[in-house]
C-alpha cells in the first residue's frame, strides 16, 4: 500500500518540471502570448558548450537557469563563464535549499527568483532580486547564437563577397559583430530564430 506521508513528501519537491511549469505559467505567460517574442527551452550557447533552460528573446536575450531541490551547484561555475559572455540578463530560479549560496556566488546583475511551496501546496515564484544588463557580454560569443548559413546570409546581405562566406565559422562571426551594436545584433539573431523551421529548441 502506498504510504500517504511519502506521497505527499514527493509533491511537495520542488524539482525541475515542476518549477519550469510554474515559471512559464506565472512570471513568462505574457511572453508566450506575444507574436515578436521567442521562448526557448534548453538553448545551446556557444555550439552547445553549456545550455540554459529558458530563454526569452525579444529586445534582450534573457536567460533562466534552474536550480531545483533535487539539482546540485557544482556546474555553477563553469555555466556562469558561459552565461556571462552570452546573455543580455540572466536569473536564477532556485529552491529555497539554494538561495543563499546562489546569492553569493552569481554577480549583483543577475535575477534570483525564489521557487517554493506556500501552506497548500502551491508552488509560488518570487523575486529576490532582480536581474540588469550583464556588463561583461562578449558580442563574438553572443554571435554564436546564429547558425553558419545565417551568418552567411548576414554577410551577403552586406556584400560580402564569396571567398568571404566560405571563412571558417569563427571568421564569420568575427564579421557580423564587426562594428554592430549590441540591440543590432540582437535583433539579428531574433529575425535568424524566428525564420528557423522545425527547430528542436523552439517551443
Amino acid at each position: 500500500m502506498n504510504d500517504p506521508k511519502a506521497i505527499r513528501k514527493t509533491a511537495d519537491v520542488t524539482d525541475d518540471r515542476a518549477i519550469r511549469a510554474a515559471l512559464v505559467r506565472k512570471r513568462l505567460r505574457h511572453h508566450r502570448e506575444r507574436n515578436d517574442t521567442l521562448l526557448i527551452h534548453e538553448l545551446g550557447l556557444v555550439h552547445a558548450r553549456s545550455r540554459i533552460d529558458l530563454a526569452v528573446i525579444n529586445g534582450v536575450v534573457h536567460g533562466y537557469e534552474i536550480k531545483s531541490e533535487q539539482d546540485s551547484l557544482s556546474r555553477l561555475p563553469s555555466q556562469l563563464e558561459v552565461y556571462r559572455q552570452t546573455l543580455q540578463k540572466l536569473t536564477f530560479v532556485v529552491a529555497e535549499k539554494h538561495l543563499s549560496s546562489v546569492l553569493m556566488r552569481v554577480p549583483r546583475w543577475c535575477g534570483v527568483l525564489l521557487a517554493r511551496r506556500g501552506p497548500r501546496g502551491a508552488l509560488h515564484i518570487e523575486t529576490v532580486q532582480k536581474a540588469s544588463r550583464n556588463p561583461d557580454l562578449n558580442l563574438f560569443l553572443m554571435a554564436h547564437l546564429l547558425w553558419r548559413d545565417e551568418a552567411q546570409e548576414i554577410l551577403a546581405g552586406w556584400g560580402a563577397d564569396k571567398a568571404k562566406l566560405r571563412s571558417p565559422r569563427a571568421v564569420l562571426y568575427r564579421e557580423v559583430v564587426c562594428g554592430v551594436s549590441e540591440s543590432r545584433l540582437t535583433a539579428l539573431i531574433k529575425a535568424a530564430m524566428m525564420q528557423r523551421s522545425a527547430w528542436r529548441d523552439h517551443s
